[in-house]
């Protein structure tokens, strides 16, 4: 799944640049594409340790390991970034992860796999790494920066998944429009949409957004698939989106006052 994914999103980008007849600035600064690069490859293992995990101990467990990713980047955003805490993004911070114990924590006690749990910890490591590099490469940035990132990511699968099975891929007929649909909108056209942002935002403000995933995952899992919610999963995701927007929102109408 991830190898076709990432490979049908690279396709994408880089035919949108080829389209776009936009002239290849990347290699300009080597420092800077080589922190792409090992964002892409960041992305890469993020997407088969994660997926990994969903398989060993289930999505919610697997989430909550990989939602310690986004409280690490902003831990780490003042020394790596010089980025000021400001205490608003820290409550914000904590009434969105108690958000994510409502919703995720019947979970813990269900027999969890110790392998599993650890492939969700190092999706939560890696991610760190992803956001980390790919603020770091500020002279790259647009459609160029996610083709490249995505490219990265693709050949780190196409590596792992050559090692582990060899160049077979087995595909139903039935799978070829959902993996497309995987490929071209939520690959191709949502990392061009997260990549070409995350230059221009907080570290902190990435990581707050990142929170997003697990709780659209929680509520079209309710719409789509029929999952029941529990009452107090739905006070856990009010929880997440309010944490997000009493993290943002109030923080960028004190940055307003101050300037003002």
């Amino acid at each position: 799944m991830v190898f076709t994914r990432t490979c049908l999103g690279s396709i994408v980008l880089i035919l949108s640049y080829l389209l776009s007849k936009q002239k290849l600035q990347a290699w300009k600064n080597g420092t800077h594409f080589l922190y792409l690069l090992l964002s892409g490859m960041a992305m890469g293992v993020v997407f088969l340790s994660l997926f990994e995990a969903y398989a060993q101990v289930g999505v919610s467990i697997a989430t909550l390991a990989y939602c310690g990713g986004p409280v690490i980047v902003t831990l780490l955003s003042p020394i790596v970034f010089k980025e000021r805490l400001t205490v608003v993004k820290v409550l914000g911070f904590i009434i969105v992860v108690s958000g994510m114990f409502l919703i995720f924590g019947k979970s813990l006690g269900q027999g969890m796999e110790s392998q599993g749990v650890s492939y969700g910890i190092l999706a939560a490591c890696m991610y760190v790494l992803m956001v980390i590099s790919s603020k770091k490469s500020t002279s790259i940035t647009g459609s160029e920066k996610a083709m490249w990132q995505l490219i990265s990511s693709f050949v780190t699968i196409a590596i792992y998944l050559g090692s582990k099975q060899g160049p077979s891929l087995q595909i139903s007929s039935q799978d070829v429009f959902p993996i497309l649909f995987l490929g071209v909108v939520n690959t191709g056209l949502g990392c061009y949409l997260y990549f070409s942002s995350i230059g221009n935002l907080e570290s902190q403000t990435v990581a707050l957004y990142g929170y997003i995933e697990p709780l659209s995952a929680l509520l079209f899992s309710g719409m789509l698939l029929g999952e029941v919610l529990l009452p107090l999963q739905w006070i856990g995701a009010i929880f997440v989106l309010a944490g997000t927007i009493f993290g943002e929102i109030l923080s960028q109408k004190k940055i307003q006052l101050n300037h003002g």
